[in-house]
């Protein structure tokens, strides 16, 4: 890889994966906060049912040793 292609690649707002330069969604907010995608998985799970990345197992941003509480045990 090249200096230039390193530059080209930005990291998932959500997973935190790298997203390979031609791939991925980007979406700008209102508030022109800019968030990257790298599939549509990481997208739904950020903006549509607004999970957050440390509470989703399969993300990089997981919290190891924290108590995530289930559905069932909130109530």
């Amino acid at each position: 890889m090249t200096r230039k292609e390193e530059v080209n690649e930005v990291k998932c707002s959500f997973c935190g994966s790298e997203i390979p330069r031609g791939t991925g969604k980007i979406f700008v907010r209102a508030d022109s906060k800019i968030f990257y995608f790298h599939s549509r998985k990481c997208e739904k799970n950020a903006l549509k049912l607004k999970r957050t990345a440390r509470h989703v197992k399969w993300t990089k941003h997981f919290e190891k040793g924290t108590i995530v509480k289930s559905k069932k045990e909130k109530a």
